[in-house]
This record gives structure tokens, sequence and C-alpha cells, in this order.
């Protein structure tokens, strides 16, 4: 693939992927309100993302390539599809919960920390350096995490916010961070729609049993006692699941994972504009301020990272995409 189209296609994909994950806020609260809480909007959203998915991989014929692109993985890449796999469905879980416990924006906010994340695993594995670019990316991130939750703290009834919220929040970005170190090199022979596949199976497989545990069994049968929260599902799964998250991946193979970090920070602005078009959610003006903080963090440690732009191909396999 030419190299400008592929810049082109990989961009497309990132800002495409961003826009649909930016609508995945409002979209749990309105699974909410149709009997579907956190955990169980996550295991179907799972399911009918996995589901369509599977058809597309069917209809391109590409069963036996991805099947045989599992097989041929060795035991580390195994290792690091099953992390990646475990880790989307902490990522999930935790997120949505939040979603359903403290504003959308503050929960994005939250969870943008990771690109700092990613540089201090990076640092204490030694595949990084501590430079003054980077302290300043990570002081800045520091620093709009503090002036979101105090934001937070000063908006809500009595000063007082929700602290499992903040954590979950947090949470979804630890796993984003082990998401991301996982995924760079870890299976880039298996096609991106089959790596997102079974990520997305494992999500459904883990939230279905885990939505029983919480008490959210109702929310796992709203589905079929009504036909309500039907739109919601296909939307959040089909789209909002299925197809951003192979955009996301195929969006890393083909212009690597800082030109894709940079432009998934599209994500948190849709999400942020939507919770206030469509929820009436608004961040205050010192939460804004701290979410410029934690973007600008995020936007100095991509810009200050090595290009990458040729797509991966591995020995043999041709280009992944």
């Amino acid at each position: 693939m030419p190299r400008d189209r592929t810049l082109l296609i990989g961009t497309l994909c990132a800002v495409g992927g961003a826009t649909l994950f930016g609508m995945l806020g409002p979209l749990s609260r309105f699974g909410a309100e149709a009997g579907m809480d956190g955990v169980a909007f996550t295991a179907w959203r799972a399911a009918l993302g996995a589901a369509a998915l599977a058809l597309l991989i069917g209809l391109r014929g590409g069963i036996a390539t991805s099947v045989d692109a599992l097989r041929g993985l060795g035991r580390r890449g195994r290792a690091s599809l099953a992390v990646a796999a475990l880790m989307g469905l902490t990522l999930n879980v935790a997120m949505f919960t939040a979603f359903g416990r403290i504003p959308i924006a503050l929960a994005l906010m939250l969870f943008y920390t990771y690109p700092a994340g990613v540089v201090v695993v990076d640092v204490l594995l030694g595949h990084e350096r501590i430079t003054p670019d980077r302290l300043v990316a990570l002081g800045l991130s520091s620093v709009g995490v503090v002036l979101v939750l105090a934001g937070g703290m000063g908006a809500s009834a009595g000063g007082a916010l929700d602290a499992l919220g903040v954590l979950l929040g947090l949470g979804a970005a630890a796993s984003q961070v082990v998401f991301v170190t996982t995924s760079r090199h870890g299976y880039r022979s298996v096609p991106a729609d089959a790596a997102t596949l079974l990520i997305l199976v494992t999500s459904m497989a883990g939230a279905a049993p885990l939505a029983v545990v919480v008490g959210q069994v109702d929310g796992l049968a709203a589905p079929f006692r009504s036909l309500d929260p039907w739109p919601v599902l296909l939307v959040a799964g089909v789209v909002a699941a299925g197809v951003s998250s192979l955009m996301f991946l195929t969006a890393i193979r083909l212009i690597g994972g800082t030109r894709t970090g940079i432009l998934m920070l599209w994500e948190p602005v849709v999400g942020v504009l939507l919770a206030a078009l469509w929820l009436g959610e608004a961040l205050a003006p010192v939460q804004l301020a701290g979410g410029a903080f934690v973007l600008a963090g995020a936007v100095v440690l991509q810009l200050r990272s090595e290009p990458e732009l040729e797509p991966v191909v591995e020995a043999g396999a041709g280009p992944v995409i």
C-alpha cells in the first residue's frame, strides 16, 4: 500500500474510531434508562460487536486465515493477546460503571491520563528515558487531574465526589496502559478484525457472569423483555464497539501508536460535546482547564515520540490491515 494512502486510511480510521468511541458515554446512560446498568451494558455491547465482526470475517472469507494466524502465534504472542483481551474486559466494565456514577466528561478526562501512564511504564521497563519534555508532559497531566477532581468536588452537592467513580475512571486508564503496551508488538500477525473479535468475546464472556454477581440480572434480561433497549444496543454494539475497535486497531497498525494516540484525543472532545448536548452535562470552568492540561500533556507525549509511518509487515504474512 503506498505511503500516502496508508497515512490517509490510518488517519481516517483513527478519527472515525475516536468519534464512535466518544458516543459511548451518552449511549451507556441511555442504556441505563432502558434498564441496563454498566456491567450488563458491557456484556450486550461486546456480544453484538463480536457478532458483527464475526459476520464481517465470514463475508471476507477470512475465517481460515484468522484461525491459522491464531494457531501460529508463539507463547509470547498468545500471552500478549490474552492480556490484551483481559484488559479490554476490565477497561469496559470500569468505564461503563464510571459513566453511571460520575459525569461523563469527568470520566473521560480521568481516562485520558493513560498516555502519561504508558510513558511511565516504558521508563520503568527501560524502553524510554526520562527527558525534560516527558517531565513537562507528566506534570501537565498531573496538574490537570488535580484541577478536574477539585472542580468536581466543588460542583458536587456538599463538595463530595463519588470516590468509586473516580477510581473506576483511573482504573480504566490503567487497563488501557497495559492494553497499549501489550498490543504494540505482541500479536501483529493476527488480522485486526480477528484480534478485535477475540477481545470482544472475552469481554462478553467475562461481563455476563460478572453482571449476575453484582446483581444486574435484570439488565441482562432487559432486551428479552422489551424492544426499547435495542436501538441503543445496536448502535453501541455494532457501530461503537465492533466498527470503532476495528478502526482503532487498524489505525495503530497503519500509522503507528504515536499518530493514532494524537488523533484519538478527538474522543474526549466528542464525548464532552455529546454529554452537554444530549444530557445537559458540562464541566465546570476549572475542570475544563484541567481537561486542557490533561490533553496538552498527552499531545506533548505523542509529539515527542518517534513517528511510525510504515505499515506493519510480519515475515511471510503480508501487511496486517
